[in-house]
């Protein structure tokens, strides 16, 4: 099975690790699904975990540690191919990883957006709790 995770899932399993994205974080590390991103996303991630407000909730350690492991553990999708669909723009290049990864699962938290989408070609756009039920 291969999924991507939207950078808010990502973030939200640094912040709350007992919580519903850290346990899909935990899956793909125990190797239950094989995560796909892209540049674009891993830019994102940084570029998020330097905003002092997560900076200081999130150690360096353990939010490096996510990056190095996505980086090599991740199928990365390069290049990626164009979408124009979400609702906002700053989205598409994660229905974009989807569709260039033949991804059978987007995690999202954002409800007026991608949730709204329901589907991107053969992916299916879900929540981390409906994600997540899987692995419990």
């Amino acid at each position: 099975m291969r999924v991507v995770l939207d950078t808010n899932i990502l973030i939200s399993a640094l912040l709350v690790q007992s919580g519903t994205p850290g346990t899909i974080y935990r899956a793909w590390t125990d190797g239950d699904f094989t995560l796909v991103s892209c540049k674009a996303q891993m830019e994102e991630l940084r570029n998020t975990l330097r905003k002092p407000s997560l900076a200081e909730r999130i150690r360096p350690h353990h939010a490096g540690h996510m990056v190095n492991e996505m980086n090599a553990l991740a199928v990365m999708v390069d290049p990626l191919p164009r979408v124009v669909r979400s609702a906002d723009p700053e989205d598409d290049f994660l229905l974009a990883t989807a569709e260039g990864g033949k991804a059978d699962y987007l995690v999202t938290g954002d409800k007026s957006g991608l949730l709204a989408l329901v589907r991107h070609e053969g992916t299916r756009i879900v929540t981390a709790a409906r994600f997540a039920a899987q692995f419990v």
